[in-house]
């Protein structure tokens, strides 16, 4: 009996699954022949498929608005997208397309929309929501914004101190603001407390005191935001539930109080074993709400969430060639890359990130337990265990096979480019992988170009402050 690759997969988890199949021998991702591209582009390269982008905006819409429909729910609900996640201009009006707000979380954030306004891609009524810490450039910008004509921007305090500074740059302007709580992070967490936002205890007397009577702003929105996500597990509904009395207490003495805004991201998939109720979430997230205001007889706020990697994470890909083989001990298995895993996916480097890896190819042969290393001279240059598995599984291959194989790490859309600093200076001068995007014309059919080539060495020298020929 011959225990193939594609028997482990066929055998682990259901399969072909959304965005996953195989075509002739090969693996497709959305439906796009990963062959075509590997034959078209070469390894090493990044894609983004721009579809899937709607297509998850679009499925927490509906979701949620099933969720208010069933309810009986007053409240509206509107879907962020959190600009630090990717900022690529291509990825930022795909979501666009879909008519959903920003949030932002630096100066230059504010850059990037004016510069969308400019070019038609959004207009003046865009609801943005400024999250981070506000620096004075950054609020300058923020006020600059509005004073443009931004009307619908909520100003989320990070801290008390905020409300100063805001003040001072603020001149006559009413501004939109919003209070950012501060959550217990979880047991496992180096610290107790988020460094983000302002103390539960602390809130209601800043407000009375500094926000109530406060003819220069307008309070519009509790913010709060769990960094684990949003998922079914006693510490996330304990901070909810601390989130909404709180709300509670401060729309009662507020009026004006109309959103709170739901921090945190859905999970996205990790494993082809991924299993995740995203109607239950949704649907006791609004029974939640609706039941504490009904029963204190408060209006039902919006529903804001800010989803970034939600939105873009499961549109991403990076499709390596395994360059060679290394037997380096009985147990150990290499299986050496044409780039380093430390620059193309360092989340998986730096807080141990897992990402769905599957071969292109070879889902005929044999498989084995291996290590895939990078070809830095980092020890660290390395990914060996899957999420599920705790180990990584992968087609046997001879040296004398005509044709070499080849590697996907899917899902990989959210923050490895700004984490690994694209376009700039790598690890062991290993440049940034062509960046290939791919989408669908009016028709449905493919569109796929290269967004930006691979880095030259012309490229890596400018930055380093060398002149390329010259001693």
């Amino acid at each position: 009996m011959k225990n193939t690759y594609f028997d482990l997969i066929e055998q682990s988890y259901y399969f072909p699954q959304d965005g996953f199949d195989l075509s002739n021998g090969y693996l497709t991702f959305h439906g796009v022949s990963l062959k075509y591209l590997i034959e078209k582009y070469g390894t090493p390269f990044r894609l983004i498929y721009l579809p899937k982008i709607g297509d998850q905006i679009k499925k927490s819409r509906n979701l949620f608005n099933r969720a208010i429909k069933a309810t009986g729910y007053k409240g509206k609900y509107y879907y962020c997208y959190c600009t630090k996640c990717c900022h690529f201009r291509h990825v930022v009006e795909a979501a666009l397309k879909h008519n959903v707000q920003l949030e932002t979380s630096s100066a230059f954030d504010i850059d990037l929309i004016n510069q969308l306004y400019d070019d038609g891609k959004l207009d003046k009524n865009k609801i943005i929501v400024h999250n981070g810490y506000k620096t004075d450039d950054y609020l300058k910008k923020i006020i600059a914004s509005i004073n443009k004509g931004f009307k619908n921007s909520i100003v989320v305090l990070d801290n008390m101190q905020e409300l100063n500074s805001l003040n001072k740059h603020s001149g006559d302007k009413k501004i939109n603001i919003g209070l950012r709580m501060a959550i217990d992070e979880e047991p496992q967490s180096s610290y107790y407390t988020s460094r983000l936002g302002i103390r539960p205890n602390e809130i209601l007397d800043f407000f009375e005191k500094n926000i109530k009577d406060n003819e220069n702003v307008k309070f519009k929105m509790l913010h709060f935001f769990v960094d684990s996500g949003i998922k079914d597990s006693l510490y996330y509904w304990g901070e909810f539930k601390k989130a909404l009395k709180i709300y509670v207490e401060l729309k009662k003495q507020c009026p004006e109080l109309s959103s709170i805004n739901l921090g945190g991201g859905f999970p996205i998939r990790n494993n082809l074993g991924f299993e995740y109720d995203y109607e239950y979430m949704i649907r006791e997230i609004v029974k939640a709400i609706k039941e504490i205001c009904n029963n204190e007889g408060i209006e039902e706020p919006d529903i804001f969430t800010e989803f970034g990697k939600y939105t873009v994470g499961e549109s991403g890909a990076i499709i390596f060639k395994v360059l060679d083989q290394k037997q380096q001990n009985d147990a150990e298995l290499w299986y050496i890359v044409d780039n380093s895993l430390m620059n193309t996916i360092p989340d998986a480097w730096s807080i141990y990130e897992k990402f769905i890896l599957l071969p292109v190819n070879k889902w005929e042969h044999e498989y084995t337990r291996v290590s895939i290393g990078g070809i830095s001279c980092d020890h660290s240059d390395y990914y060996n265990s899957d999420d599920l598995n705790q180990q990584v599984l992968l087609p046997k291959y001879s040296d004398n096979e005509k044709e070499p194989l080849y590697l996907g790490f899917f899902h990989t859309g959210a923050y490895q480019d700004s984490i690994s600093g694209y376009g700039g200076i790598k690890h062991c001068l290993i440049p940034s992988p062509k960046h290939v995007i791919i989408d669908r014309d009016d028709k449905g059919n493919f569109i796929d170009y290269v967004f930006r080539n691979e880095q030259t060495v012309e490229d890596m020298l400018t930055i380093l402050g060398y002149q390329a020929g010259k001693k």
